[in-house]
């Protein structure tokens, strides 16, 4: 498995990877699936503005990414990223997540970075318990904040302190 810097082509790989693992699960609350251009879009936004954006590609196939940007607007915030990581079906257990985020936790301290914050679905077990093994702490619980298939989700908030 190969970690590596992401490129607009690799648009519509990302796109399918997060209309499968995001937009048709609560690990997104988009609700209706992304172009390849708006994930173009998407891509050189991040490079345009020098935030890290990873791919995971298994022979020569992209099988997951991993991004950061900021948390919120405001100007207070600037130390905090919010991050995403989404990983084929097909490839989750096979340590293609944690690869990419152990690759994105680096490059967010280089970047002097404070905290790092995870956004997960509350009934998302397994990606609570992915990001507790990297560190991250409960910092809350929203109820009832996000509306998709037809119910009200909470969400959990986690963070993770990256250095002074």
């Amino acid at each position: 498995m190969l970690i590596r810097p992401a490129t607009i082509a690799d648009a519509p790989a990302v796109t399918a990877i997060y209309n499968a693992e995001g937009v048709a699960t609560t690990a997104s609350y988009d609700l209706e699936p992304v172009s390849v251009a708006e994930r173009e879009r998407y891509i050189a936004a991040h490079l345009e503005a020098g935030l890290p954006f990873y791919v995971a590609e298994d022979a020569g196939a992209v099988v997951g990414y991993a991004c950061y940007g900021e948390f919120r607007a405001k100007l207070g915030y600037r130390y905090s990223v919010e991050h995403s990581v989404y990983v084929c079906a097909s490839h989750r257990g096979c340590g293609v997540g944690k690869a990419l985020l152990e690759r994105l936790i680096a490059a967010a301290r280089t970047a002097n970075l404070h905290t790092m914050v995870a956004v997960i679905d509350a009934a998302n077990v397994s990606s609570i318990a992915f990001h507790a093994g990297f560190g991250f702490e409960p910092a809350g619980i929203w109820p009832e904040i996000c509306w998709k298939f037809e119910a009200w989700h909470d969400v959990a908030v986690m963070t993770l302190k990256l250095g002074d």
